[in-house]
């Protein structure tokens, strides 16, 4: 990640007792613009150790003066969003990744249904801004748990109107809510990987076409047992510990891996194996791919062997 931008803290909201709401601003030259749906890496220094934790931009594309993101603190996790929040003071200096975005709006559609499951909800926050500057139609389905889980339902109310439907402690029908859609509507869902397959199974069964459902997965890396990543090229071992991911331990290692999502999405870190067992946890490899043991996804998959041999 060469290209990283320097950035400043400006701001930091509570918007619950579980979410920050953080406003990066430029520190040496003017922030890049962005699209709706876009996200960028946040780059930490721990001690010991450096977190690269991805997250939506919720402002205004139009904007591009500030960024900002929304983090919801995860009490099971590698300690990014704990870094987060319990870290950053505003003034503070950090670096960002450029904004990438693989959750882009097809403009084409008729009609759009936002549908989100807690804090995934921050990339429809940037598309209310665009979908409302184009005038275009579309709705919001937000499902949350509780209040702290769904800390935006009065912004967005004020905002969205009649457009926004809460959903608190339950989801909704979701045949009925895709069953009754005029011809051209698309369909977005991010949040919790059961409500992203149920969405889909749904449109499937309603007989809709792939490329009006669209989806986004926010899954982070999750810990696994320690293992040794064997380079076939420089013979040289990197100690992969359990909650490090492999990408991350690879870096820490000087190898520049080409990345974007760092979820297991965008197969950017694809990486090729020479021997061992993996244990896939990404959703960009193919049913075929994965059965083959020839390929990883280092941002979120893991060894299941105590020493995997990469092709680097």
């Amino acid at each position: 990640m060469s290209d990283l931008i320097p950035v400043r803290v400006a701001e930091i909201e509570q918007i619950s007792s579980i979410i920050k709401q953080f406003t990066f601003v430029a520190d040496e030259k003017p922030l890049p613009p962005f699209s709706a749906g876009s996200h960028v890496v946040v780059q930490m220094e721990g001690e010991g150790k450096r977190f690269r934790n991805a997250y939506s931009l919720i402002s205004n594309p139009a904007d591009s003066s500030h960024y900002r993101i929304a983090v919801r603190l995860q009490e099971r996790s590698r300690g990014g969003s704990q870094f987060m929040h319990g870290e950053f003071r505003p003034g503070d200096r950090l670096f960002i990744s450029p904004p990438a975005n693989m959750f882009l709006p097809d403009w084409q559609a008729r009609h759009h249904i936002l549908i989100a499951g807690g804090i995934g909800i921050t990339p429809f926050l940037s598309y209310g801004y665009e979908l409302e500057q184009r005038q275009a139609s579309f709705e919001v389905h937000y499902v949350y748990r509780n209040a702290e889980t769904g800390a935006f339902r009065e912004a967005l109310t004020e905002r969205f109107g009649n457009r926004l439907y809460c959903y608190s402690g339950e989801r909704p029908d979701f045949y009925t809510l895709l069953g009754h859609q005029p011809l051209g509507t698309h369909v977005y869902v991010c949040g919790p990987e059961a409500m992203i397959q149920d969405v889909k199974a749904t449109a499937s069964a309603l007989g809709w076409s792939p490329q009006r459902v669209h989806y986004e997965a926010f899954t982070a890396p999750q810990p696994g047992k320690p293992f040794v990543a064997r380079l076939s090229r420089s013979q040289q071992d990197v100690a992969v510990a359990g909650d490090t991911p492999l990408l991350d331990a690879l870096e820490a290692h000087g190898l520049e891996i080409p990345n974007m999502c760092r979820g297991g999405v965008c197969g950017q870190c694809k990486t090729s194996v020479v021997d061992g067992d993996i244990e896939h946890r990404d959703a960009f490899l193919d049913d075929q791919e994965k059965a083959s043991q020839r390929c990883i996804m280092p941002c979120v998959s893991r060894s299941s062997s105590d020493y995997l041999v990469l092709d680097l």
